[in-house]
């Protein structure tokens, strides 16, 4: 914050430091517990199939992890300040299918890259002023966007369908292509990550998304910019999404009217067993990153395995109920730590 008269936000406190402390702590644990997880998914499946660990496996699901890591990362900074958005699957559809139109009728690279990016930009402006200013609850505005843009991009798609040779080669190679072996879209992933990361842990208008979510009232109360910061969770989501995007058209070269129908709920599964709290106030981009890492790896796994794809979503469904219920157990139990300490301190 820069105004000398806006108080600091709630955990700043000694009693507060304490706290947020601890639950990093325990939040920290929690990632490392899919990291351990991940290294045992991938030595079993490597070990039943070599091909799994094979250059081309691993470079799959990097590049099917990319741009369900960035929506990941996105949704994450909503969730932390205790709202949801429920639109990214359709805003990436939108953008995917426009960017092409725009690109295949001439436009640059670079201007179709930015209209593309700006189109999610405004997709989430207005799901930000709709929750922040207009005080809207987050799950009608985003559930109600969902399905107008997707109206918007099916009337704009009309059902055409846009192929990769319409595309420039340069967007077609950013989805492919690779600088040291490394796929370029993990790569962007993992710059929006920290950057994003690095924010929301260093600088005091990051730690307000936390100190929002852990109580709203009390960080109004603090001097927090509750709206403002809202609003701008909503902007980070959108950009990002209008960004995967693009990355979306670059990777698949193909689109039509319905592009990442239903994934909004992938990108929601994968942000709270990446660790972060659906109620807000604890987890970090980098466990909602591991988490989008976990549930595509697992969808590898599945295939190389011959498992039925029906497991898939059953495992999804699985991993999403026991992290909420350990969220519910974690939050107890640090809540009752924290007490015992206040009595006897």
């Amino acid at each position: 914050m820069t105004g000398s008269a806006v108080a600091a936000p709630p955990e700043r406190t000694p009693g507060g430091r304490s706290a947020r402390s601890l639950v990093d702590l325990v939040f920290r644990a929690r990632e490392l517990s899919l990291v351990i997880a991940l290294v045992l998914l991938v030595g079993v499946t490597g070990a039943v199939n070599p091909n799994f660990l094979s250059g081309q496996g691993i470079e799959d699901i990097l590049l099917n992890t990319a741009i369900l890591a960035l929506l990941a990362v996105g949704q994450s900074v909503v969730v932390i300040t205790r709202n949801l958005d429920l639109s990214v699957g359709s805003v990436v559809g939108l953008v995917a299918f426009v960017t092409a139109d725009v690109l295949a009728s001439g436009w640059g690279l670079v201007p179709g890259v930015v209209f593309g990016v700006a189109v999610g930009a405004a997709c989430g402006l207005l799901n930000g002023l709709l929750v922040s200013f207009c005080r809207v609850p987050a799950l009608v505005v985003t559930l109600g966007t969902l399905y107008v843009i997707q109206g918007v991009d099916h009337y704009i798609a009309h059902g055409r369908q846009i192929n990769a040779v319409d595309l420039p080669p340069a967007l077609l190679s950013l989805g492919n292509g690779a600088v040291l072996g490394v796929p370029y879209l993990p790569l962007i992933t993992l710059v929006f990550m920290l950057l994003i990361g690095y924010y929301l842990r260093s600088y005091p208008s990051g730690r307000e998304f936390y100190a929002i979510g852990s109580s709203p009232e009390a960080a109004r109360l603090a001097g927090v910019p509750v709206r403002r910061r809202i609003l701008t969770a909503y902007l980070v989501s959108g950009c990002l999404a209008g960004l995967a995007g693009v990355l979306w058209l670059a990777r698949f070269g193909t689109v039509i009217g319905d592009s990442a129908n239903g994934w909004e709920l992938i990108v929601i599964s994968a942000v709270v067993v990446g660790g972060v709290a659906i109620t807000g106030g604890v987890g970090s981009v980098y466990g909602a990153a591991l988490g989008a890492l976990l549930l595509t790896t697992i969808g590898s796994a599945l295939v190389v395995l011959r498992v039925n794809p029906f497991w898939q979503q059953a495992i999804t469904g699985a991993l999403l109920l026991l992290a909420i219920s350990v969220d519910r157990v974690l939050a107890m139990r640090v809540a009752r730590l924290l007490r015992n300490r206040s009595r006897h301190g």
